[in-house]
């Protein structure tokens, strides 16, 4: 059994994760296999988010005061936190995925942003394309405007050389 130093010391670090983290998901895990658990673990890490399983009476504790304190109020059963201060997207969709693959491992709600969501949000943000996927569309559609403008540009400055060459080949530019 804990020490009530110890307790405290948990309390006070799960608190600060609530602070700092933008995007928490509330997950459910019942009859998970200890492999299960290691793969779950690494597929939020590859996403980069962290994972705890906590105390649904700690966590109600540890998030009053933060954003996250509304969907921490009414937990229930075995709960597990996966949380990212990074994109919400890759993270929602590895749980998702996983989810999936595994069905003793279930999404109960999350916190985008400081809005809460639902499971069916979840998934819908699962499906949106990733942060580098919109940034590199974003990019391509900003070198290709670029791109049209030098092409303009250079049209420009090639046809004036194309009818000065011509003058000069017709003689109109004598001396």
């Amino acid at each position: 059994m804990k020490k009530k130093s110890d307790k405290e010391k948990d309390l006070e670090a799960l608190k600060k994760d609530f602070e700092k983290a933008q995007n928490i998901f509330v997950t459910g895990f019942e009859k998970l296999t200890v492999q299960q658990d290691f793969e779950l673990r690494k597929t939020v890490r590859g996403a980069g988010g962290n994972y705890k399983v906590i105390k649904n009476n700690l966590a109600e504790k540890a998030s009053q005061g933060t954003p996250a304190e509304s969907i921490m109020s009414s937990l229930a059963g075995m709960t597990s936190l996966a949380y990212t201060t990074k994109d919400p997207v890759a993270l929602a969709k590895a749980l998702t995925a996983y989810a999936k693959a595994n069905p003793s491992f279930t999404l109960k709600a999350g916190m985008v942003e400081g809005t809460v969501i639902d499971v069916k949000s979840i998934q819908q943000l699962a499906a949106l394309p990733s942060r580098e996927e919109i940034l590199a569309k974003v990019l391509y559609l900003i070198q290709a405007s670029a791109q049209r403008l030098v092409t303009v540009i250079n049209g420009v400055g090639r046809n004036l050389a194309v009818v000065v060459d011509q003058g000069v080949k017709e003689g109109k530019f004598s001396q």
